[in-house]
């Protein structure tokens, strides 16, 4: 008996090829996600591969008035280090994107010293992948967006994060304005060496 024997393969490889990054410019201004939906795709997250079972995904979720005090807090980050390089786009831009979303939220990495950090950085994208495909599944637009304020070290206090852990960017949530079109994808032939002999 095939394990699991419960899943239906067709669906699933739809589902796969149905994933888009959506940008928060396609959302639906002021549709809120139920909050129980936000946690069963931070549920399906929770149970991504980690080695040594480390789990060190950390998510801090944002909506409602929460959304302004992100945007209030990396607009004003970014305009204090940008220096010679601010630019005004880009600074409204941060103020205003989560303003356009339901939810967004902060990706982190809990750094567990037994483990080599690349293999905790990808347990993380392992989660996020969880998250995209449950947004997917649900018919909700998601983002994981890794600019602005991502790589300041100031930044990690504000999401709960030390010194040696990462801030690995922010994943933001809605109802999409547009089903997005078809994508496409290179051979999968022209990326896999295969070793029979």
């Amino acid at each position: 008996m095939p394990y699991p024997a419960s899943l239906d393969t067709a669906e699933f490889d739809r589902l796969i090829r149905a994933r888009r990054s959506i940008q928060p410019v396609q959302f639906v201004p002021g549709q809120v996600i139920p909050d129980a939906i936000i946690e069963q795709l931070l549920e399906n997250a929770n149970w991504a591969p980690t080695h040594k079972r480390t789990e060190p995904w950390r998510f801090v979720v944002f909506s409602g008035a929460g959304l302004q005090k992100l945007a209030d807090f990396q607009a004003a980050l970014y305009k204090e280090r940008a220096g010679e390089k601010f630019q005004q786009g880009k600074y409204e831009k941060l103020a205003a994107n989560p303003l356009r979303c339901s939810h967004v939220i902060a990706i982190g990495m809990k750094r567990h010293s037994e483990v080599p950090e690349v293999e905790e950085i990808e347990a993380v994208a392992c989660a996020v992948q969880n998250l995209h495909l449950s947004a997917t599944a649900y018919g909700l637009g998601g983002y994981w967006g890794s600019g602005g304020i991502t790589y300041l070290e100031e930044a990690k206090p504000f999401f709960g994060l030390g010194p040696d852990d990462r801030l690995l960017g922010f994943f933001s949530l809605g109802y999409v304005q547009q089903q997005p079109g078809s994508n496409i994808r290179k051979p999968i032939a022209e990326k896999v060496t295969w070793v029979r002999h």
